[in-house]
C-alpha cells in the first residue's frame, strides 16, 4: 500500500502537470457526487496522510485513497487515450492529462461532505510535513486506543497521526529498538514520542526519491525475513499482526521490548 511518502510524491508531481488548470474535463464513470464544471481553476492537489485531494474552484473535492491497487500517472495531452481497468478517474487539462486507475476509494465531496468526511475530518498531523505536533499525537495515542493494543497496530491507526504504513512500521520499530507486539501501557510517552519523531525524519527523507531508503541503501528488516538484522546478525522474524493480519518484520534480539 502506498505510504504517505508515496503520495506526498504524487501530489507533487500532480501540482506540475495540472495546477491551476483550468479544466478541461474530469471522467469518473460510477462515481456519484458534485462535478467541477469545465474552466474552473484547480485550486489545491495536497496529501493528506495516505489520502489525495484535488480541490476545484467551485467548490468540488476530488478525494482518492490508492489502497493496495490504486496508482496516478500523468500523460501529456497528445499521449492518446488507454485502456483503464477497474475504477479509473481523468483530470484533463491544456497541459496534461492525469489518471487515477484502480483505486478503492474515489469520491466527488462538496464543502460540507469534506469537512464532515468520516475518515479524513480523524486525520492525524501527518508525518511528511515539517515540524508536527508530536505532543498532539500522543495525545491522541492515550486518548484514542486501548492501552492492551500491541505498538504495531497503534502506529498504523490514521487518527493519532497520519502517513505510517507497513514498511515505515517495521522499519521505525527497529530503529527505536520495540518489538512490535509490545502493548501500549509498556510504553512510555519519550518512547512514544520517539517513534513518531523517528517515522517524520525517514518519510521525510523519502520526500523525493522513489526508491525508499530507511537504513543505508535501503531498508533494514522490511520483508527480509530470515537474513541477518543489520545491527546485530540475529535472523530477522516475521508475524501477522492485527485484526487486519498486516505481516510485520522485526529482530528478535535487539528489539527486546516485547511483552
Amino acid at each position: 500500500m502506498p505510504e504517505g511518502d508515496t503520495i506526498h510524491r504524487a501530489a507533487a508531481a500532480l501540482r506540475r502537470a495540472i495546477d491551476h488548470g483550468p479544466l478541461l474535463s474530469l471522467e469518473a464513470p460510477g462515481v456519484g457526487g458534485p462535478r467541477p464544471a469545465a474552466g474552473e481553476a484547480i485550486d489545491a492537489i495536497e496529501a493528506r496522510g495516505k489520502h489525495l485531494l484535488i480541490g476545484f474552484g467551485g467548490g468540488v473535492t476530488l478525494h482518492t485513497h490508492l489502497g493496495m491497487t490504486g496508482s496516478w500517472r500523468v500523460r501529456a495531452r497528445n499521449g492518446g487515450r488507454q485502456t483503464r481497468p477497474g475504477t479509473w478517474v481523468e483530470v484533463a487539462t491544456a497541459r496534461a492529462t492525469a489518471v487515477c486507475r484502480s483505486a478503492p476509494t474515489v469520491e466527488l465531496l462538496d464543502h460540507d461532505a469534506l469537512r464532515r468526511h468520516p475518515i479524513l475530518s480523524t486525520l492525524g498531523p501527518d508525518l511528511c510535513l515539517p515540524d508536527p505536533d508530536l505532543d498532539e499525537v500522543v495525545r491522541r495515542v492515550r486518548g484514542l486506543l486501548d492501552l492492551s493494543t500491541a505498538i504495531g497496530v497503534v502506529i498504523l491507526d490514521q487518527r493519532p497521526a497520519s502517513g505510517i504504513g507497513n514498511v515505515y512500521r517495521s522499519e521505525v520499530l527497529w530503529a527505536c529498538g520495540v518489538a512490535p507486539s509490545t502493548p501500549l501501557h509498556a510504553i512510555d510517552d519519550p518512547t512514544l514520542r520517539e517513534l513518531y519523531a523517528t517515522a517524520n525524519r525517514q518519510l521525510r527523507m523519502n520526500l523525493r526519491e522513489w526508491r525508499r531508503r530507511t537504513y543505508g541503501d535501503g531498508v533494514a528488516v522490511y520483508d527480509r525475513a530470515g537474513r541477518p538484522c543489520p545491527r546485530c546478525g540475529t535472523s530477522i522474524a516475521s508475524r501477522k499482526l492485527g485484526e487486519q493480519a498486516r505481516t510485520t518484520w522485526w529482530c528478535p534480539a535487539c528489539q527486546t521490548s516485547a511483552a
